[in-house]
């Protein structure tokens, strides 16, 4: 299979390259998480580059980009640790052009491509842990329209964003519904996560609602599998960035008089690093290539995706620190960052465990066909 990058996916990832070098560096990030950890002008300026268009379709404003590009950009955000939730706007683009009815996707799009609106996902719930299934958030109708009243849990950006996508029990069965932040009953609350990026609840009482689709669990499920593709892809990045740092500060680091990297036994550590990073980066391709297979084979596809994903970056993410020693884990020293968002990755949409099982019940049903 050709693995090659076009032209124009090249150019994409070099002009996003220069954007993370140039204007997106450890410092500003650092600002970012002081001032609550998320940025609108960052956010407008990779809205100006036409990231956040990247899903939406060319009738609506957008570049009507695809899978590979999404991971190109986000590979590349991963470098840079980037907080505004770009993947966010990824998921939701994707949601609403896919599902959503014409005069909703006239209303948004457009504005999201622009970098006007934010939409994010609201999923979570508290005892759902990572099953998309558990919802106790309910619809109810209310003349031409639906309100909705419930709790979503660690919504990215919950208390900046202008509007989110949220699951919700109508009559018995799941739907997905467009909720605008200034609408009546609407409450929402922000915390910084441990990678320094800005969640927070959602609280719904009453609060009215437009209806994107009725067949609520199939739309759920292709978001959260392009968020699962691009978390992969922005796993790749952050890895790649960490073992380059990592291999610097061993080439600099001296004991005995020596540079620590020319030690066999820590070389041997780097290059096992290495070989997890391209384990994970032949995985997040295979991932955003499987973006458009049929339900039950991207669904398999994005579940054995993150298993490697999930290892490799606990393992890149451990050797990392106690390469670096005590100095691996400061606040001050970025590798820390770093580690910090491998960490929280991990957990994004199903930690590894989560997505172990869903491979096995997978193999178990499959069996249970040709039995």
């Amino acid at each position: 299979m050709d693995f090659d990058f076009s032209e124009d996916q090249g150019a994409l990832r070099d002009a996003v390259q220069k954007w993370v070098e140039k204007g997106y560096d450890f410092e500003r990030r650092r600002a970012i998480v002081t001032a609550g950890g998320f940025d609108r002008v960052a956010y407008g300026e990779l809205a100006e580059l036409g990231l956040a268009g990247l899903y939406v379709s060319e009738d609506d404003g957008g570049l009507g980009m695809g899978p590979v590009e999404g991971m190109v950009v986000m590979e590349e955000l991963g470098r840079g640790i980037v907080l505004e939730p770009l993947a966010q706007t990824l998921i939701t683009s994707g949601v609403l052009g896919g599902y959503a009815p014409a005069e909703l996707k006239a209303a948004w799009l457009p504005r999201m491509a622009s970098g006007e609106a934010l939409v994010v996902l609201a999923q979570q719930e508290r005892k759902a842990r990572y099953k998309l299934d558990v919802c106790t958030t309910t619809a109810t109708p209310a003349g031409s329209g639906w309100t909705l009243s419930g709790t979503k849990n660690l919504v990215p950006a919950a208390d900046q964003a202008d509007a989110y996508v949220v699951p919700a029990m109508a009559a018995g069965k799941m739907a997905l519904f467009l909720v605008e932040r200034t609408a009546s009953g609407v409450d929402t609350s922000g915390h910084l996560t441990q990678d320094g990026s800005r969640a927070g609840d959602l609280t719904l009482k009453d609060a009215p609602a437009q209806l994107i689709t009725t067949d609520g669990l199939t739309a759920l499920e292709h978001g959260v599998d392009i968020g699962i593709a691009a978390a992969c892809a922005e796993a790749v990045g952050v890895m790649d960035k960490t073992v380059s740092i990592t291999v610097e500060y061993m080439n600099t680091r001296k004991q005995f008089g020596v540079a620590i990297a020319t030690f066999q036994a820590l070389r041997h550590r780097v290059a096992d690093m290495k070989m997890q990073l391209e384990l994970a980066r032949s995985m997040s391709y295979y991932a955003s290539l499987k973006l458009n297979a049929p339900t039950t084979e991207r669904r398999a596809a994005m579940a054995r995706a993150k298993v490697q994903l999930g290892q490799s970056m606990r393992f890149v993410g451990q050797q990392a620190v106690q390469l670096h020693g005590g100095i691996g884990v400061t606040d001050e020293y970025i590798v820390s960052h770093y580690f910090k968002k491998l960490t929280q990755l991990e957990m994004t949409y199903g930690d590894s465990l989560h997505h172990l099982g869903e491979v096995s019940q997978r193999m178990q049903d499959t069996a249970g066909v040709f039995a």
